[in-house]
């Protein structure tokens, strides 16, 4: 059976290309679809493109992106397997903060990649995309490092923003410690999962002998 999720993401960021639908469409370079692999365990979302990202088009390609880079490598991954996105699609004038009808019509794009990619676990890098993603969480000082599972069923983990730890030194070393819980929540996940599938096997035959 082929998967066609590459092309489906691909469609969307086409769209994305043409979005008119918030006045920040006239003032972009570039949108920032988001970029990475349709097959990924997991998404990171941060705030909003920055300037090199509606120069290039590419989410974090700037110093907070190197930081992210270190990080992805610091616990043996990388951008291939992954998925980066932001809950806005383009550049707020000025890297000011999102407003909220811009993540609001932006939302969409972002909840249709995240259910193609369909992924054990989403990280939210700071405290917009965490107020985004998981209302009601708390602010970001209260939730970084703690996977929670939503009422959705999907699992999030809040980290602070990589361009906070560049900006305050005395975070970095909380979001390495926090980033390296990843491996071993995935692990967690895909070990829920297993034991879920064994239950459904099981049920299925006792349902076949019925």
């Amino acid at each position: 059976m082929s998967d066609n999720r590459e092309s489906k993401l691909c469609d969307i960021a086409d769209e994305i290309s043409t979005c008119q639908k918030c006045k920040l469409h006239k003032t972009r370079t570039n949108t920032v679809p988001g970029s990475g692999s349709f097959k990924a365990e997991v998404v990171f979302i941060g705030e909003a493109p920055g300037q090199r990202e509606d120069e290039q088009g590419v989410p974090f390609c700037g110093q907070s992106g190197k930081f992210l880079d270190e990080m992805l490598d610091s616990i043996n991954l990388d951008r291939e397997v992954v998925f980066i996105g932001n809950t806005l699609k383009c550049r707020p004038p000025n890297n000011r903060d999102p407003e909220e009808g811009e993540k609001q019509v932006c939302r969409p794009y972002l909840d249709r990649q995240i259910e193609i990619i369909n992924p054990k676990l989403i990280v939210t890098l700071g405290k917009h995309a965490t107020s985004s993603m998981m209302p009601g969480a708390g602010g970001i000082s209260k939730s970084h490092g703690k996977a929670l599972r939503r009422p959705n069923g999907q699992i999030y983990l809040a980290l602070y923003h990589p361009a906070a730890a560049l900006h305050n030194g005395s975070l970095r070393n909380v979001l390495m410690k926090d980033f390296a819980k990843i491996p071993k929540i995935l692990e967690k996940i895909k070990q829920e999962n297993a034991k879920v599938k064994d239950k459904n096997k099981k049920n299925l035959k006792q349902q076949k002998l019925v």
